[in-house]
């Protein structure tokens, strides 16, 4: 399966695509230089396949490259941030505990 991965600004989402099928999307509020992460669903045919965490590795690597913040208030998104420590640092550090992320000390 080879995956196209777009930002649908006019519905605030990131879609993760499969020819013309959306296998996946993470929905997003931005504010300035925040970008807060509300909802993240895979569709049912591409449960187990690790379609979330492609998509969420891509959200993150886009808002780091757009050096914005993320706030990660969708609980897959958190879990995925807590076994990826490499992107806690998107989140301030203040709202680690908001958001169940340990500081790295």
């Amino acid at each position: 399966m080879t995956f196209e991965f777009r930002d649908n600004g006019k519905r605030e989402r990131f879609e993760l695509t499969d020819g013309d099928a959306v296998a996946g999307f993470a929905e997003y509020s931005i504010l300035q230089d925040r970008m807060s992460l509300t909802h993240t669903e895979v569709d049912r045919q591409y449960g187990g396949q690790g379609v979330g965490s492609i998509l969420l590795k891509k959200v993150l690597d886009t808002a780091r490259e757009r050096g914005m913040t993320v706030l990660p208030s969708c609980p897959f998104a958190q879990s995925f941030i807590r076994k990826n420590p490499e992107y806690a640092d998107l989140v301030p550090s203040q709202l680690h505990g908001r958001f169940g992320l340990t500081t790295q000390g």
